[in-house]
């Protein structure tokens, strides 16, 4: 069998769509074919190397989509044919398998547990969690990464209680579903800032009671004056930006809670007077909100059903498989006001 992919085969260039052919099933894989993937920011830093030289490449990537499973190798007992599930990069409920290869006219490719930029895909049982059949599909997407990390952020790293300011730098995928989060837990105020403007309208239609844009005047100073002089109970940098995340830092109060879900650039170092943290100020990086799929997805579908979660307004923008490259390019340029998603 085969399928196509959009492979990486080169660090900082655009990638390469090419048939790949698909490997029969060892213990513990799924085969799915994909319906439609979210790009995160993760997977521009992959396709930058931002954490150093890229030593798999060629390979594919992607990590949150929604998918149909078609075949189950053996000792798979959580998926079975016919399955909707999401795809996730979190380890769920399963086996962890072999990690497949796929031959293609470029070479061998190589993958990890999880990819989604290919219409057929291999993958690790632990990656994927049933879903409703009828549940949105695109909505499916996004609770593989960009909600299921905002709300495992504020539930389990800030742990963030009702009353409490909650301030949001970077409102994309994860800055977005953070304001929704918040709403959610009774966080008040919100504070949303972003570069873009487009990015915080829709923040505010969201839930953020008030933005700062990053591109006018000294934002700590706005921000304090939203959030008050002694600074915010939780700030979450979502940005990755050494610069930001020093004034996250900052502007977070006496014994308040600063969460890192931004990576740096390998090398960037920022600098922080640890003396606070030694008296209940926190500081802290988050692998993916501490989420656990196969507990958390169920309930954030069933929050959709109810429609107290409303994903469908995170999408903003839509492409085709073969458009990836100029999906992946308007993210770059600030385009994607929210979430954007590629139909496989």
């Amino acid at each position: 069998m085969k399928a196509m992919a959009a492979i990486l085969v080169e660090s900082g260039k655009p990638l390469v769509l090419e048939e790949i052919e698909i490997p029969a099933l060892r213990f513990g894989q799924v085969l799915v074919k994909v319906i439609c993937s979210g790009i995160c920011g993760a997977q521009i830093n992959e396709i930058d190397a931002v954490k150093g030289p890229d030593k798999f490449l060629p390979h594919l990537f992607g990590h949150e989509a929604t998918a149909d499973v078609l075949e189950c190798g053996e000792g798979v007992t959580s998926v079975k044919p016919g399955d909707r599930v999401v795809m996730h990069w979190r380890k769920g409920a399963g086996l962890q398998a072999p990690t497949p290869k796929y031959r293609s006219k470029v070479g061998v490719v190589n993958a990890g547990w999880v990819t989604t930029f290919n219409t057929h895909a291999v993958i690790s049982e632990n990656r994927l969690t049933p879903v409703p059949k009828d549940f949105d599909v695109e909505s499916g997407a996004l609770l593989g990464c960009a909600v299921t990390t905002a709300l495992g952020v504020l539930n389990n790293d800030a742990g963030i209680r009702a009353g409490e300011s909650l301030v949001i730098l970077g409102t994309g995928g994860v800055g977005l579903s953070l304001v929704q989060g918040g709403v959610l837990v009774g966080a008040h105020p919100i504070v949303a800032m972003d570069v873009y403007q487009s990015k915080l309208d829709l923040a505010r239609t969201l839930g953020a009671t008030d933005c700062v844009c990053a591109r006018s005047g000294d934002v700590a100073a706005a921000i304090r004056a939203v959030v008050g002089p002694g600074g915010a109970d939780v700030v979450v940098d979502n940005t990755g930006n050494r610069q930001v995340i020093e004034m996250a830092y900052e502007i977070t109060a006496a014994q308040g809670r600063t969460i890192l879900v931004g990576v740096p650039r390998k090398g960037d170092k920022a600098s922080f007077d640890t003396l606070p943290l030694h008296f209940r100020k926190v500081l802290t990086g988050s692998e993916g909100g501490g989420t656990r799929p196969e507990v958390d997805i169920p309930r954030y579908v069933r929050l959709c059903q109810a429609g107290k979660l409303d994903l469908k307004r995170l999408v903003t923008n839509r492409y085709q498989f073969e458009q990836i490259n100029g999906a992946i390019e308007d993210l770059r340029a600030g385009k994607v006001a929210g979430r954007c998603m590629v139909a496989m």
